[in-house]
Formats: C-alpha cells, structure tokens, sequence
C-alpha cells in the first residue's frame, strides 16, 4: 500500500537549474549546480492510501542528489544546492559544485553528457497495524554541458 500511496505522488526526475545546456563553462573554474525545488520534483509530498479499513500514509522527500558529470567523475549533493549569483564571482559552490579539469573537446558536440539522480527517500506508516518502514526510490535526468578552455597569450 505504501508503494501505492508514491504511485500517487508521481514523483518526477529532479528539474536541473544549473549547469544549463546553454551555459558555456571553463575547465578549472568552480560550477555551481542546483536543481529547482517544487513537491513533485525535490519534496516534501505525502499521500494516503486506504484499503480494508486500513490507512497507510507515506511522505517522501530527496535525500541525495548524485551527480554523473559525464567526464568520469560524480559529485553527490545532500541538499537542492546553491543558485548562483554574479556576485558570488569565481566562488565555489557552498554545498553542490563540481571542476572540470578537461575541455570537452572531443565529446560529441562538445558537450559533457551528464545524469542528475534523485534518490527520494519514502517514510511510511500504518497506525491502524502499529507498523511502518522506510524505502528508497529513484528518478534521473539527463543534461549536457559545454566546456572548454581558454588559453591566454601574453
């Protein structure tokens, strides 16, 4: 009954803010990534489920971000992460950033293809049965990012 309670919920794949596909961003300069919060997407949501005079209730929550960043590294994220402001300049991220230490050169389009996955954590209760649990579900999102470098000559 839990799992159906969640089925309601239609949780969907975490919504990625930043690193936006038409960014361009710079091989050793701090990336900040963040995701756009709303119930279906990041949590908190609840749902109840009653069948047989029994109720279930289920709340479900992100608990981690993992991110695939499409150049062989991951970086994993306990929170939405930080939106990024002008004013934050070369800065990194307080909570959710990554480095890239290589152009994307030779991927396709120059672009890193990259996963951002959600692992929402479902809490649920029965009061009527003195029972209750905890189980995990996912959702993905696939981005790209363009990164190159910039080369100065003096």
């Amino acid at each position: 009954m839990a799992r159906r309670a969640v089925d309601s919920m239609r949780l969907v794949s975490p919504k990625v803010a930043s690193p936006r596909a038409a960014g361009k961003y710079v091989v050793g300069m701090p990336m900040w990534m963040w995701v756009t919060r709303s119930t279906s997407s990041y949590g908190p949501t609840s749902a109840k489920v009653t069948a047989g005079g029994v109720t279930v209730t289920a709340t479900a929550h992100v608990s981690t971000i993992r991110w695939d960043m499409g150049d062989g590294t991951t970086a994993t994220c306990h929170g939405p992460g930080t939106p990024y402001s002008a004013d934050r300049g070369k800065s990194t991220s307080p909570d959710c950033g990554h480095r890239y230490e290589r152009s994307a050169a030779d991927q396709p389009d120059g672009r890193y293809e990259g996963t951002a996955t959600a692992t929402w954590t479902v809490t649920w209760t029965a009061p009527a049965l003195g029972d209750g649990g905890e189980f995990t579900e996912t959702r993905q999102t696939a981005f790209s990012v363009r990164v190159g470098e910039v080369q100065v000559l003096n």
